[in-house]
C-alpha cells in the first residue's frame, strides 16, 4: 500500500468543550492541536457538545455542524442527568476512595453528562477517521468514545493524581486504546502507576503554547484600572486548583507581612473573595484569549497553587511573557517544570508563599533571571512546531498499522 500524505489522514479531535468562554487545559490543547494539524494538511473534524459550562453542562451553543479555522466543528447536545441525590452520593463515594462495582462505575461516569448523539456518529461508521484523539480521561466523551475504535483511537488522559483517576474504567480504557499520549513525564509516570497495563504506543509529545507577537502590560493596567503591583492567577476558581489555599495563603502574608501586591484573578468560577480580602483581591473575569498575554506581562509573578496539573499552560504563558512562576511545591508537574527550567520558585506553605513574594518584591533583576529561563525553557520545549513534530510522528507509525 502506497504511504498516504497528510492531506488523506482524516483525524477526529473528541473534546467535552470547544469555543469562545470555554476555560480548561485538555479543551486548549485539543483546540490548539487541531488546527495545528489542519495547517501541516490533515483533514480535521472537532467532535464536541453544545456546553460551554463544565459545571452545568447546559447545552449554550446552537448544535450542527461549522467551519472554524479550517477545521469542520460538529456539535452534539448534552444530555445531564435528573437524578442528583443519586449523583451527588456516587461523587462522594468516588472522593472518598471507595472501591466501586462496575455497574457503580458506569452509573458515575453516566451521572454527569452523556452525548449520545456523538456516539452514534462515531458508531454509524467506525473507519470515517483514521485517527481518533480524545481527551481528557474523565468525561463520558472519551471512555465511550474510545470504545467505538479502540484500535484507531489515542488518548490524552490529561491525568492528575486524584480518586478519579483510580477507576477501574479509567484504567480498562487507557489499556485499550491504540495509542496513550501524556503532557508531561511527571503524568507519563503516573499513568504507569495508575494503569501498568498501558498500550505499548504510549509516549510523552509534550504540549504547547502559541507565541504572542506582541504584549501589552501598560495597556493592560490602564484598561483595567490596576494601580498597584500584582500577582496573578489565572484559571478555574475551585478546588481542585488550590484556590481556596491560594487565597488563605495570600491572606496571611498580608497579615504577616504586609503584601506589596494585590492578587488579581482571571478566570471561570465563583472567586467567593472573603470581606477582608476585597481591597486586595481584583476579579476581572473571564477575559478573551488576545488580553492574557498582556496579563501575564503586566503581572509581578504569575501564582500557580493547583496540584492537579498533567502540564500547566499558564506557566509557560507566564514565562514567554518574561514573568517569573510562583508554584505549590504539592504538584508534581509544576515543581518538575520549576526544577527542569530554573524559571520558578515553590512553595510548601504559607512562610514560604510570604518569602517567594518577598524575594520577588526585593529582588527584582533575580526574578528577571528565573524569568529568563523560563523563557528559554518553554521556546525549547513547548512550541507548537516542536509538539506537532512530536504527535505527527507517533500518528506515522499508527496509521501505518491500522491502515485504511
Amino acid at each position: 500500500m502506497a504511504r498516504r500524505t497528510s492531506s488523506q489522514v482524516r483525524i477526529a479531535f473528541v473534546t467535552p468543550r470547544y469555543g469562545p468562554g470555554v476555560v480548561g487545559g485538555s479543551e486548549a490543547v485539543m483546540a490548539e492541536a487541531a488546527r495545528g494539524f489542519v495547517r501541516r494538511g490533515f483533514e480535521v473534524e472537532i467532535l464536541t457538545t453544545c456546553a460551554r459550562s463544565h459545571f452545568s453542562w447546559a447545552n449554550e451553543f446552537e448544535s450542527g455542524t461549522f467551519e472554524d479555522q479550517g477545521a469542520v466543528v460538529r456539535r452534539f447536545p448534552t444530555v445531564t442527568s435528573r437524578r442528583r441525590f443519586a449523583s451527588s452520593s456516587l461523587e462522594q463515594r468516588v472522593l472518598g476512595g471507595e472501591r466501586l462495582s462496575a455497574s457503580a462505575e458506569i452509573a458515575w461516569v453516566n451521572s454527569r453528562f452523556r452525548v449520545p448523539e456523538l456516539y452514534l456518529h462515531l458508531l454509524a461508521d467506525p473507519r470515517r477517521y483514521d485517527v481518533v484523539v480524545l481527551s481528557p480521561y474523565l468525561f463520558w466523551s472519551t471512555i465511550y468514545g474510545a470504545q467505538v475504535a479502540p484500535e484507531r483511537s489515542v488518548v490524552i488522559p490529561c491525568l492528575h493524581d486524584e480518586p478519579y483517576a483510580r477507576l477501574q474504567i479509567v484504567r480498562s480504557t487507557l489499556a485499550s486504546v491504540a495509542a496513550v499520549w501524556f503532557l508531561s513525564e511527571p503524568e507519563h509516570l503516573l499513568g504507569h502507576r495508575i494503569a501498568p497495563d498501558l498500550p505499548p504506543r504510549h509516549c510523552v509529545v509534550g504540549a504547547a503554547v502559541e507565541v504572542p507577537e506582541s504584549y501589552d502590560p501598560a495597556g493592560f493596567r490602564e484598561r483595567h484600572g490596576l494601580k498597584r503591583p500584582f500577582i496573578v492567577f489565572a484559571g478555574r476558581r475551585e478546588g481542585g486548583k488550590g484556590w481556596r489555599e491560594l487565597l488563605a495563603a495570600y491572606a496571611a502574608s498580608i497579615v504577616g507581612n504586609d503584601a506589596a501586591f494585590d492578587l488579581v484573578t482571571i478566570g471561570v468560577g465563583a472567586p467567593e473573595i472573603p470581606e477582608n480580602l476585597e481591597d486586595r483581591v481584583i476579579d476581572l473575569g473571564y477575559l478573551d484569549a488576545e488580553e492574557m498575554p498582556s496579563a501575564f506581562a503586566a503581572a509581578e509573578a504569575l501564582v500557580q497553587p493547583s496540584t492537579n496539573e498533567s502540564f500547566s499552560r499558564t506557566l509557560m504563558e507566564a514565562w514567554l511573557a518574561g514573568t517569573p512562576v510562583i508554584a505549590s511545591a504539592a504538584g508534581e508537574v509544576v515543581t518538575w517544570h520549576c526544577e527542569r527550567s530554573g524559571g520558578g520558585l515553590t512553595y510548601s506553605d504559607e512562610l514560604e508563599f510570604a518569602q517567594c513574594l518577598r524575594f520577588v518584591a526585593e529582588a527584582p533583576k533575580a526574578a528577571a533571571t528565573l524569568a529568563a529561563r523560563g523563557q528559554r525553557y518553554v521556546l525549547a520545549n513547548y512550541t507548537w512546531d516542536k509538539v506537532l513534530d512530536s504527535m505527527e510522528g507517533a500518528l506515522t507509525g499508527l496509521t501505518k498499522r491500522v491502515g485504511r
